[in-house]
């Protein structure tokens, strides 16, 4: 039995489209403008809740890998459903350098924007947006729930931005 996810109706920006700009307060209740980063790539990454496990897995490999990012001058920007207060406990707990934004309220609207909120739960799915310094979407990819994401993906998206 497949169950049907019930996505906003936004659309997921396409390949080659301009990403959705948007303005969200991190962890530390300081807003964050896509715009703000022109002339440097940026990773967006949708996940549907802090501290639950798929997510803190997927966000600590991150971490773990935040050399690869800054080698292809890219900026991580991890946006979820939940408060700054929230945000700011689970940085601190698993020592996150990279902002963390909540798309708190309106519940979803940011997520909603790229196609990627799912309204019967109330969570963003996971959606990643691979975004170049002109404000160009270059690579994305939504995975189903319980799914995580694969780091190598990213690296080879990034890599193919250095080489541009």
């Amino acid at each position: 039995m497949t169950t049907a996810v019930a996505v906003t109706a936004g659309t997921i920006p396409a390949v080659g489209q301009p990403a959705p700009d948007f303005e969200l307060v991190n962890q530390y209740g300081e807003p964050v403008r896509l715009s703000s980063f022109a002339g440097q790539n940026v990773v967006v990454v949708f996940y549907p809740f802090a501290f639950s496990g798929i997510c803190t897995g997927e966000l600590c490999e991150i971490r773990d890998n935040i050399a690869a990012f800054e080698d292809a001058n890219a900026t991580v920007l991890a946006v979820s459903v939940d408060s700054k207060f929230s945000l700011r406990a689970y940085a601190a707990q698993e020592g996150y350098s990279f902002d963390l934004l909540a798309d708190f309220w309106p519940h979803g609207a940011v997520a909603s924007e790229y196609g990627v909120f799912d309204a019967e739960t109330g969570m963003a799915l996971r959606g990643t947006f691979i975004i170049d310094g002109e404000g160009i979407v270059r690579y994305s990819v939504v995975n189903p729930r319980g799914q995580a994401r694969d780091l190598a993906e990213y690296k080879a998206a990034l890599t193919t931005l250095v080489q541009d």
